[in-house]
C-alpha cells in the first residue's frame, strides 16, 4: 500500500518506516571521540524529562531507550562519564552500571512481561558498537516469535508501542526502593 493506503500497482503491500533512514544514514552519531553536544548519550542526560527517553537516573549512570531499537523496551545503561572501554570505568560507575542493569530487568518483566532478555556491550566499532566512543550496555527484552518476516523480508522492525509510551511503563515499573530515582 502506499502511504495514503491506496493498494500499488503491483499489488505488494508496503510499511514504510522512513524513520529507520536517520539510523541508516548515521544520524545522531558523534563525528569524533570527543564529550559534548555531538555525543547523543552526553547529551540525553540534559534533555528536559518530559522529551527525554531516559527512564531512571543514578549518580554515576543512567538508563535510556534506544532510540532505534530492536524491540520495544530495548535500553541502553550509560555512564555520565563520557568513557569508551569497560576497564576504564571507576568502581562507583561499574557497581552501579551493574545496579541499573538488574533494575532495568525488574522494570522491563514487571511493565513488558518478556520470555526472554539479550545483554551486551559492543565495544569500539569492529565489536559492533554504534556509538563506541561512550560505553553502553544494552538490554534487550525478547519474546516467543518476535523474529519474524519483517525484518528478513523488509528491512523493517514492527514496534507495537511508541518510545514515550514504553519509558512511561518502565518509570512506573521502577522497582521500589531502587537506588536510582525514575525519569527526570
Amino acid at each position: 500500500m502506499t502511504p495514503d493506503m491506496t493498494p500499488d500497482p503491483d499489488g505488494m503491500q508496503r510499511l514504510w518506516a522512513p524513520d529507520r533512514l536517520a539510523y541508516i544514514q548515521g544520524e545522531n552519531r558523534p563525528e569524533s571521540s570527543e564529550a559534548g553536544d555531538s555525543c547523543p548519550f552526553c547529551r540525553a542526560p540534559t534533555e528536559a524529562a518530559e522529551t527525554s527517553l531516559v527512564v531512571a537516573r543514578g549518580q554515576h549512570a543512567y538508563v535510556v531507550l534506544n532510540l532505534y531499537p530492536y524491540n520495544s523496551g530495548h535500553t541502553l545503561v550509560c555512564t555520565y562519564r563520557h568513557v569508551a572501554s569497560y576497564v576504564d570505568l571507576t568502581t562507583g560507575e561499574a557497581h552501579e552500571v551493574a545496579d541499573l542493569t538488574q533494575q532495568t530487568i525488574a522494570a522491563l518483566q514487571t511493565a513488558l512481561s518478556p520470555h526472554g532478555l539479550n545483554l551486551g556491550m559492543n565495544q569500539g566499532s569492529v565489536g559492533g558498537a554504534g556509538i563506541a566512543a561512550h560505553l553502553h550496555q544494552h538490554v534487550g527484552p525478547r519474546w516467543g516469535g518476535d523474529t519474524n518476516f519483517m525484518p528478513v523480508v523488509a528491512q523493517t522492525k514492527v514496534m507495537p508501542q511508541s518510545l514515550h509510551d514504553t519509558r512511561d511503563a518502565l518509570r512506573a515499573a521502577w522497582p521500589a526502593g531502587a537506588t536510582t530515582s525514575p525519569g527526570g
